[in-house]
């Protein structure tokens, strides 16, 4: 499977619901994941814990749509229109691009760029 094969099947998953199952298939052991200019989450549990607390805080999702993809060499970057509910929170609406470099086939580094 190439990068670009992978990243579709990705993006893919999470649009099915399947969120979980993807970082457990697409991301490195030695992850490190950072929201816009926070500190960086370092290391596949740290992150893990991080995705699935964002998993339990969504009641319902309303869209998450892929806007555009590029594709280097060894780094993808994805913009998504996403629309959801949270808990405590309501409704949310949220562009965002994912700066994804891979390493042996899955994501070792991401970075996710929104505004606030």
């Amino acid at each position: 499977m190439d990068l670009k094969q992978k990243v579709n099947d990705l993006n893919q998953m999470i649009q099915s619901g399947k969120t979980l199952e993807a970082f457990e298939k697409y991301y490195h052991q030695d992850l490190v994941m950072q929201e816009n200019n926070e500190q960086p989450r370092v290391g596949k549990q740290a992150n893990r814990e991080y995705e699935e607390q964002f998993v339990q805080m969504v009641e319902e999702w309303h869209k998450a749509d892929v806007k555009s993809i590029a594709i280097g060499d060894g780094l993808t970057m994805v913009e998504w229109d996403m629309e959801m509910t949270l808990k405590e929170m309501g409704r949310v609406k949220r562009n965002q691009v994912s700066v994804q470099q891979w390493k042996d086939g899955q994501i070792i580094s991401e970075r996710f760029y929104y505004g606030e």
